[in-house]
């Protein structure tokens, strides 16, 4: 897969994965590797980008005697979801194009 086009694909899946609650690194993996593989290394940067993006803020809670960064879905993260599921429905139409499907 285009290493673009997944960046965009676990952004959006990072943030989805917000929508229900907030959430820290760790669980936010978890929620999102039963679908499409995610690594620490690759969550942390998305984390930075999308914030750097105004898509989510972060606090930080005591848990267990350390501090758990913890992120929130922004209005504008929600958005972007929304924006996200708009523009999918263009390049599914894009990929039957290519499949041949419009024959069908």
């Amino acid at each position: 897969m285009d290493i673009q086009l997944k960046r965009g694909l676990l952004e959006v899946c990072v943030l989805k994965a917000l929508q229900r609650q907030d959430s820290y690194g760790y669980q936010i993996i978890k929620d999102i590797s039963a679908h499409v593989k995610i690594s620490e290394s690759t969550l942390y940067p998305i984390l930075k980008r999308i914030e750097a993006s105004d898509f989510v803020t972060e606090y930080s809670v005591e848990h267990n005697g350390r501090l758990r960064k913890y992120y929130h879905l922004t209005g504008k993260g929600r958005r972007r979801i929304e924006d996200f599921l708009i523009e999918w429905e263009e390049v599914m139409l894009a990929y039957q194009f290519i499949r041949g499907d419009e024959d069908e």
